[in-house]
């Protein structure tokens, strides 16, 4: 494991990933690592938007694989995808990125990749208005749905569009990731 452990430190520095988490998602990991993220950035002198951003965007993050992995809790299938939950923040030459994943139920990659899709089309006005009229929509018709407002106010914060793969693992599950870079 020693040398492994070498070799996963080289990997995270080539892709100058400044925090990685894999594991099951709590409240409290969230808040912690959210925590330990905004200390980190205001050691480097960035503005105060982009870290509120960037926070931002790990919060809503993290916290759609904690909701997505209550949701199937008490399913057969629940350990298997609350353990495959993963969040990394990286640097690049012109800001940061979040990039998280976790394992999906088949049945809701196309649900997940239409609403990607949509939101990836509309532009920061569109964003706004589409964001204002799902803050007026019943809550109860948004729970559930993996394509609420979490990820259009992530979408109105990136510099470019969301990226995601969706890679399928098996006739059940596939594997979900999410890269907002700011």
């Amino acid at each position: 494991m020693n040398h492994k452990l070498l070799e996963l430190q080289t990997l995270l520095r080539e892709h100058s990933l400044l925090i990685t988490f894999s594991g099951k998602f709590t409240q409290s990991i969230i808040e912690e690592l959210g925590e330990a993220v905004k200390k980190y950035l205001e050691t480097e002198k960035r503005p105060q938007n982009a870290i509120f951003d960037l926070f931002s965007i790990f919060i809503e993050q993290t916290q759609n694989i904690k909701n997505y992995c209550s949701l199937m809790q008490d399913s057969d299938f629940g350990d298997r995808i609350s353990e495959s939950c993963i969040v990394t923040i990286g640097k690049t030459e012109t800001g940061n990125y979040v990039c998280s994943g976790n394992q999906i139920q088949n049945r809701d990659t196309a649900k997940l990749i239409k609403a990607l899709d949509e939101i990836n089309l509309l532009d920061k006005e569109e964003l706004k208005k589409m964001y204002k009229m799902k803050r007026k929509q019943d809550i109860s018709e948004l729970e559930g749905s993996g394509a609420g407002l979490g990820l259009i106010d992530i979408a109105r914060k990136v510099k470019q569009p969301l990226e995601y793969t969706i890679t399928e693992l098996d006739s059940q599950f596939s594997f979900f990731t999410l890269k907002a870079t700011v």
